[in-house]
């Protein structure tokens, strides 16, 4: 008899520091999941990343595409000229013999000049790209005609001054609309590039944009599972020390009694019953078999407790035996009945645990023999009379199956309670 008080007593102390440590964890894991929730929150409220002001597209498109866009346009501009460069000998020089040094070097410096003239051009097509468009194309236009004016009477003056031919301005027309069509095409190829760049841009963000999404959807659903971990193992050991508190002072009365095998019985019942709430998670399932061996335990301590005054009844089919069961289901609501029907009846009362399989649903149905309940309502939602531990199960119920289980009571004419239970019919097999 020692020997298994001091078993019970270690067990028993085992228990409270643990249950004491798993509130500690559990609050801490809550604390944990609202920052990660609040941060999510506060994401979502800024919204993903989009595209700046135009105002800074060079801004935009360095941060986000580094140097390339800078060195891509100096690039274009020198292609660009060494190619009006080429042209223009293949199709002018060569065309008409002009095989003398001046003629090359005019070609050189007015395709030079051309280079000069589009790097302020350039510039000017970037400070006015915040304008609306027809703002921009009338702006750009302007300067487009400002500006190859300017190159055609340089490059005149240069071909005069390079190859002594002075009868070339009544040409003036054709040589101004030459540099208008060079000047333009140079325009629309750069804003090919730019938006070709923007492109680039936007695409990268909307990827850094979705990766950031999936971190933040990653540490959502982390956050959920603390949460919902948390608050499966405090909804469970919510039940516990009352159930504890009730059997200690039963013990302690069958041993005031005298009571000695009594008493020693319902200790190794209390240890062995113990060891398996200790030993299962609340957030795991369990076989039905095992749930109900657990509850048989349950149902000998407490008919050391009340003798005749109990009447046990439990039918579970042999097909149901693998179901798989959230552990410490059924339990918590016997206990519920031996609370407030058979302890507070002088004439005690009867429970019973009926088990089918309905379909591809594996249905409970617990009921008790009642006890004055048309002065005592039973409220589910409520925090007194019956309702803490039924909405304890209803909430574990809702965690472990959402949208997927069948919660429901029923008070008959009598007053005894029937709680319904559905949940889904899988076993370990079904799993694997």
């Amino acid at each position: 008899m020692t020997g298994e008080s001091d078993a019970v007593n270690g067990t028993v102390n085992n228990w409270i520091l643990r249950n004491k440590l798993y509130n500690v964890v559990i609050l801490i894991l809550l604390k944990k999941s609202e920052k990660v929730m609040l941060s999510i929150e506060q994401f979502k409220r800024k919204g993903t990343p989009t595209r700046p002001t135009v105002m800074d597209v060079i801004h935009f498109l360095d941060s986000h595409l580094g140097h390339t866009p800078k060195k891509t346009y100096l690039y274009y501009n020198i292609g660009f000229w060494v190619f009006i460069c080429l042209v223009s000998f293949t199709t002018l020089t060569l065309w008409y013999g002009q095989f003398h040094l001046g003629y090359i070097a005019h070609l050189i410096t007015q395709s030079a000049l051309g280079l000069m003239l589009c790097l302020t051009l350039q510039k000017v097509v970037f400070d006015v790209w915040n304008y609306t468009h027809l703002k921009r194309a009338l702006v750009i236009l302007l300067f487009i005609l400002l500006i190859a004016f300017v190159w055609t009477v340089a490059r005149m003056l240069a071909f005069v001054y390079m190859t002594a031919e002075d009868n070339i301005w009544w040409n003036f027309g054709g040589w101004y609309f030459g540099g208008i069509f060079i000047f333009s095409c140079w325009c629309a190829i750069l804003h090919l590039l730019v938006y070709y760049h923007l492109l680039q841009a936007e695409h990268k963000v909307l990827v850094e944009a979705q990766a950031k999404s999936q971190q933040e959807e990653i540490k959502r659903v982390q956050a959920q599972k603390l949460a919902r971990d948390a608050q499966l193992k405090m909804l469970r050991y919510q039940l516990n020390p009352h159930f504890l508190s009730n059997t200690l002072n039963a013990i302690n009365s069958l041993i005031e009694l005298e009571e000695n095998q009594s008493a020693q019985k319902m200790v190794i019942n209390l240890s062995r019953f113990l060891r398996y709430s200790i030993d299962k998670d609340p957030d795991i399932e369990v076989t039905l078999k095992e749930e109900v061996e657990s509850l048989c335990l349950y149902m000998e301590i407490e008919e050391v407790r009340f003798e005749d005054r109990l009447l046990f009844n439990l039918d579970m089919p042999h097909e149901t035996q693998n179901c798989l069961v959230p552990s410490m289901i059924l339990q918590p609501i016997v206990e519920n009945s031996m609370k407030h029907v058979i302890s507070k009846s002088p004439h005690g009362g009867s429970v019973e645990v009926m088990i089918e399989k309905a379909l591809d649903k594996l249905v409970i149905k617990i009921s008790d023999s009642g006890h004055d309940y048309s002065n005592q309502p039973i409220k589910i939602d409520g925090n007194h009379n019956r309702g803490i531990g039924l909405k304890n199960i209803q909430q574990r119920l809702q965690a472990m199956y959402p949208d997927n289980h069948k919660f429901d009571y029923l008070v008959s004419d009598e007053g005894g309670l029937t709680i319904l239970i559905q949940i889904p019919f899988r076993t370990q097999r079904d799993d694997s």
